[in-house]
Protein backbone atom coordinates (compact mmCIF):
# COMPACT_ATOMS: atom_id res chain seq x y z
CA UNK A 1 0.00 0.00 0.00
CA UNK A 2 2.93 2.73 0.82
CA UNK A 3 4.49 2.12 -2.62
CA UNK A 4 1.02 2.17 -3.91
CA UNK A 5 0.43 5.42 -2.06
CA UNK A 6 3.88 7.08 -3.17
CA UNK A 7 3.42 6.20 -6.79
CA UNK A 8 0.19 8.09 -6.69
CA UNK A 9 2.39 10.86 -4.78
CA UNK A 10 5.30 10.84 -7.35
CA UNK A 11 2.75 12.84 -10.31
CA UNK A 12 2.41 15.67 -8.29
CA UNK A 13 6.50 16.37 -8.84
CA UNK A 14 5.81 18.28 -12.03
CA UNK A 15 2.81 20.04 -10.80
CA UNK A 16 4.18 21.91 -7.89
CA UNK A 17 6.38 23.58 -10.56
CA UNK A 18 3.63 24.81 -12.84
CA UNK A 19 2.74 28.76 -11.36
CA UNK A 20 -1.30 29.05 -10.11
CA UNK A 21 -2.69 31.18 -13.00
CA UNK A 22 -5.99 33.20 -12.93
CA UNK A 23 -8.03 30.71 -14.32
CA UNK A 24 -9.98 27.99 -13.59
CA UNK A 25 -7.49 25.43 -12.27
CA UNK A 26 -7.76 21.61 -14.01
CA UNK A 27 -8.27 18.59 -11.81
CA UNK A 28 -5.20 17.02 -10.81
CA UNK A 29 -3.80 13.88 -9.31
CA UNK A 30 -3.40 14.06 -5.81
CA UNK A 31 -4.55 17.49 -5.59
CA UNK A 32 -6.99 17.03 -2.27
CA UNK A 33 -5.09 16.34 0.95
CA UNK A 34 -4.99 12.73 2.29
CA UNK A 35 -6.42 13.25 6.52
CA UNK A 36 -6.41 10.54 8.66
CA UNK A 37 -8.08 9.77 12.16
CA UNK A 38 -10.16 12.33 14.19
CA UNK A 39 -7.36 14.34 16.53
CA UNK A 40 -7.24 16.96 19.11
CA UNK A 41 -8.39 20.38 18.73
CA UNK A 42 -6.68 23.08 18.79
CA UNK A 43 -6.97 25.11 21.98
CA UNK A 44 -7.91 28.38 20.27
CA UNK A 45 -10.73 26.66 18.45
CA UNK A 46 -11.99 24.94 21.35
CA UNK A 47 -12.18 27.94 23.42
CA UNK A 48 -13.86 30.08 20.52
CA UNK A 49 -16.27 27.35 20.24
CA UNK A 50 -17.11 27.99 23.88
CA UNK A 51 -17.93 31.43 22.64
CA UNK A 52 -19.40 30.69 18.94
CA UNK A 53 -21.09 27.67 20.54
CA UNK A 54 -23.38 27.28 17.44
CA UNK A 55 -20.30 27.44 14.60
CA UNK A 56 -18.85 24.23 16.28
CA UNK A 57 -21.93 21.81 16.46
CA UNK A 58 -22.98 22.14 12.46
CA UNK A 59 -23.01 18.48 11.21
CA UNK A 60 -22.76 17.17 7.33
CA UNK A 61 -22.81 14.31 5.67
CA UNK A 62 -20.06 13.25 3.32
CA UNK A 63 -20.66 15.26 0.06
CA UNK A 64 -18.69 15.72 -3.39
CA UNK A 65 -15.74 18.84 -2.78
CA UNK A 66 -17.52 22.00 -4.40
CA UNK A 67 -17.29 22.08 -8.09
CA UNK A 68 -15.89 25.81 -8.93
CA UNK A 69 -17.20 28.19 -11.72
CA UNK A 70 -14.64 31.13 -12.60
CA UNK A 71 -17.35 33.69 -11.06
CA UNK A 72 -16.35 31.46 -7.73
CA UNK A 73 -12.78 31.49 -8.29
CA UNK A 74 -13.25 35.51 -8.43
CA UNK A 75 -15.01 35.39 -5.25
CA UNK A 76 -12.66 33.51 -3.30
CA UNK A 77 -9.36 35.60 -4.76
CA UNK A 78 -10.97 38.82 -4.28
CA UNK A 79 -11.52 37.69 -0.51
CA UNK A 80 -8.48 36.82 0.16
CA UNK A 81 -7.06 39.67 -0.22
CA UNK A 82 -9.65 41.79 0.94
CA UNK A 83 -9.36 40.11 4.37
CA UNK A 84 -5.35 40.46 3.86
CA UNK A 85 -5.60 43.88 3.34
CA UNK A 86 -7.96 44.95 5.73
CA UNK A 87 -6.63 44.52 9.23
CA UNK A 88 -3.22 45.31 10.85
CA UNK A 89 -1.08 41.77 11.61
CA UNK A 90 -0.76 41.32 15.21
CA UNK A 91 0.05 38.46 17.30
CA UNK A 92 -2.28 37.45 20.23
CA UNK A 93 0.03 38.32 22.49
CA UNK A 94 0.29 41.98 21.14
CA UNK A 95 -3.82 42.46 20.26
CA UNK A 96 -4.98 40.63 23.15
CA UNK A 97 -2.15 40.25 26.08
CA UNK A 98 -2.43 36.75 26.25
CA UNK A 99 -0.71 34.20 23.84
CA UNK A 100 -3.52 32.40 21.96
CA UNK A 101 -7.11 33.84 21.15
CA UNK A 102 -9.25 32.91 17.99
CA UNK A 103 -11.54 35.32 17.00
CA UNK A 104 -13.24 37.86 14.67
CA UNK A 105 -10.58 40.68 13.65
CA UNK A 106 -11.62 44.21 14.51
CA UNK A 107 -9.11 46.17 13.69
CA UNK A 108 -6.00 43.95 14.03
CA UNK A 109 -5.82 40.13 13.62
CA UNK A 110 -3.50 36.98 14.03
CA UNK A 111 -3.21 34.39 11.33
CA UNK A 112 -6.03 32.33 12.41
CA UNK A 113 -8.31 35.80 12.85
CA UNK A 114 -7.79 36.32 9.56
CA UNK A 115 -8.37 32.69 8.30
CA UNK A 116 -11.72 32.57 10.46
CA UNK A 117 -13.03 36.14 8.54
CA UNK A 118 -12.17 34.45 5.14
CA UNK A 119 -14.38 31.82 5.72
CA UNK A 120 -17.38 34.03 7.74
CA UNK A 121 -17.55 35.57 3.91
CA UNK A 122 -16.95 32.55 1.76
CA UNK A 123 -19.55 31.38 4.04
CA UNK A 124 -21.99 34.06 3.48
CA UNK A 125 -21.58 33.93 -0.35
CA UNK A 126 -22.97 30.16 -0.23
CA UNK A 127 -20.21 28.08 0.43
CA UNK A 128 -20.65 24.94 2.55
CA UNK A 129 -18.85 25.31 5.92
CA UNK A 130 -17.77 21.15 5.27
CA UNK A 131 -15.23 23.48 2.09
CA UNK A 132 -13.85 25.75 4.52
CA UNK A 133 -12.04 24.06 7.09
CA UNK A 134 -9.54 25.73 9.51
CA UNK A 135 -5.91 24.23 8.99
CA UNK A 136 -3.28 24.32 11.79
CA UNK A 137 0.74 24.04 9.45
CA UNK A 138 4.36 24.33 10.63
CA UNK A 139 6.16 27.06 8.69
CA UNK A 140 9.60 26.47 7.25
CA UNK A 141 10.94 28.13 10.21
CA UNK A 142 9.13 25.85 12.69
CA UNK A 143 6.73 28.13 14.00
CA UNK A 144 2.69 27.39 14.17
CA UNK A 145 0.08 28.98 11.53
CA UNK A 146 -3.34 28.75 10.44
CA UNK A 147 -4.62 29.39 7.40
CA UNK A 148 -7.57 28.14 5.49
CA UNK A 149 -8.38 25.26 3.17
CA UNK A 150 -10.99 25.39 0.59
CA UNK A 151 -12.23 22.18 -0.84
CA UNK A 152 -12.83 22.52 -4.42
CA UNK A 153 -13.16 19.46 -6.93
CA UNK A 154 -10.25 20.83 -8.27
CA UNK A 155 -8.46 19.99 -5.01
CA UNK A 156 -7.66 21.72 -1.89
CA UNK A 157 -6.54 25.37 -2.24
CA UNK A 158 -4.79 28.09 1.02
CA UNK A 159 -6.43 31.32 1.57
CA UNK A 160 -3.26 32.71 3.73
CA UNK A 161 -2.56 35.69 4.91
CA UNK A 162 1.12 35.71 4.28
CA UNK A 163 -0.15 35.76 0.50
CA UNK A 164 -2.29 37.31 -1.73
CA UNK A 165 -2.29 34.31 -3.97
CA UNK A 166 -4.73 31.18 -3.39
CA UNK A 167 -2.27 28.56 -4.04
CA UNK A 168 -2.72 24.59 -4.08
CA UNK A 169 -2.20 23.19 -0.26
CA UNK A 170 0.65 20.99 -2.24
CA UNK A 171 2.72 24.20 -3.38
CA UNK A 172 3.68 25.42 -0.24
CA UNK A 173 6.40 25.25 2.51
CA UNK A 174 3.86 24.40 5.08
CA UNK A 175 3.88 21.18 6.94
CA UNK A 176 0.42 20.44 6.86
CA UNK A 177 -0.86 18.90 10.17
CA UNK A 178 -4.59 19.04 11.00
CA UNK A 179 -7.70 20.61 9.90
CA UNK A 180 -11.14 20.66 10.67
CA UNK A 181 -13.12 18.07 10.22
CA UNK A 182 -15.66 18.26 6.65
CA UNK A 183 -18.70 16.20 8.92
CA UNK A 184 -18.41 17.81 11.72
CA UNK A 185 -17.24 21.86 12.81
CA UNK A 186 -16.51 21.39 16.19
CA UNK A 187 -14.42 17.75 15.22
CA UNK A 188 -10.28 18.14 14.02
CA UNK A 189 -8.26 15.67 11.68
CA UNK A 190 -4.74 14.70 11.44
CA UNK A 191 -3.25 15.37 7.71
CA UNK A 192 -0.80 12.79 6.34
CA UNK A 193 1.11 15.61 4.18
CA UNK A 194 1.95 13.26 1.43
CA UNK A 195 4.90 15.64 -0.11
CA UNK A 196 6.68 14.08 2.78
CA UNK A 197 7.08 10.72 1.07
CA UNK A 198 7.91 12.41 -2.30
CA UNK A 199 11.77 12.36 -2.00
CA UNK A 200 11.38 8.54 -1.00
CA UNK A 201 8.96 7.88 -4.32
CA UNK A 202 11.38 9.45 -6.44
CA UNK A 203 14.36 7.44 -5.30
Amino acid sequence: MMKALQARLAVILVSVLVPVSTAVPAPRPMAAMITGAVTSQPIGHYEFCQKYAAECAIKSQPAPARRMSEKDWATVRRINRSVNARYIAKTDKEAHGVEEVWSYPVNFADCEDFALQKRRELAARGFSLSDLLMTVVRKADGEGHAILTLRTAEGDFVLDNLDNEVRPWYATTYTFLKRQATFNTGRWVSIEDGRDLLVGALR
